[in-house]
């Protein structure tokens, strides 16, 4: 097997937890969308799989791993004359804004992980400029060698585009990178890309469900340097 030479990260449910992070956000969306109809509101967390009351989302929630332009689809359904571009573009206004939860010390962690002159990239389906601005907001943007979002040119997950965009960017091949995510689109994406895959636990997707796409599932990224050394004493 080949050596460990990158990472590829996807960010919401991964670098930072999801339901702690996106569920403010969802809230400030629905509210400001609604013009204070809490009866609309309702209506438009319901069609992006988010309860309002407890702030939890659904698992099929299109929040999850969709895009802006495709979680923008399920609530125009319920917004009449609402211009789509104009929503998307809010919706990356408030997902920049929006204060991150790390799931782990993220600083502490990149260090570690940067130490071993690994390449370090973050393929996202939200849009590269609030990605960008959630990485250096956190600390961490200096370790990331490559950034990709979904308006970034490379596709997005579960297309394996900028996962191999990353590979190509820093001269590797795919079977030297790690992809690592929390969703089933980030293991669909690292699988057809043919790297090995590392599923966390920090999104709303369960084990059993990400277990059969992923070489590993941890509890949470914290625990990827231990995993990577396991590996390369297994090469050896």
């Amino acid at each position: 097997m080949a050596e460990i030479r990158g990472l590829v990260f996807d960010k919401d449910g991964t670098l930072f937890d999801f339901t702690a992070t996106w569920s403010n956000w969802a809230r400030v969306m629905l509210t400001e969308l609604a013009g204070g109809s809490e009866a609309l509101a309702g209506v438009l967390g319901r069609a992006v799989g988010f309860n309002l009351d407890t702030g939890i989302f659904t698992p099929d929630s299109p929040v999850i791993a969709g895009t802006p332009a495709e979680i923008s689809t399920y609530l125009l359904q319920h917004l009449p004359g609402a211009d789509r571009a104009v929503l998307v573009a809010r919706m990356n206004a408030v997902s920049a804004t929006t204060e991150q939860v790390a799931a782990v010390p993220l600083e502490d962690l990149f260090e570690r992980l940067s130490a071993r002159g690994l390449r370090i990239g973050l393929a996202t389906n939200d849009a590269e400029e609030p990605a960008t601005a959630h990485l250096a907001s956190a600390g961490v943007g200096r370790f990331f060698h490559f950034v990709s979002g979904f308006d970034s040119g490379y596709g997005a997950k579960p297309d394996p585009g900028p996962l191999l965009a990353f590979a190509r960017a820093q001269g590797l091949v795919p079977a030297e990178v790690v992809m690592v995510g929390d969703s089933r689109h980030d293991l669909i994406a690292g699988r057809e890309a043919g790297m090995r895959t590392v599923a966390v636990l920090t999104g709303v997707a369960r084990q059993e469900e990400l277990a059969p796409l992923a070489d590993a599932v941890l509890p949470d990224i914290g625990h990827l340097p231990d995993w990577i050394d396991r590996q390369a004493m297994a090469e050896t």
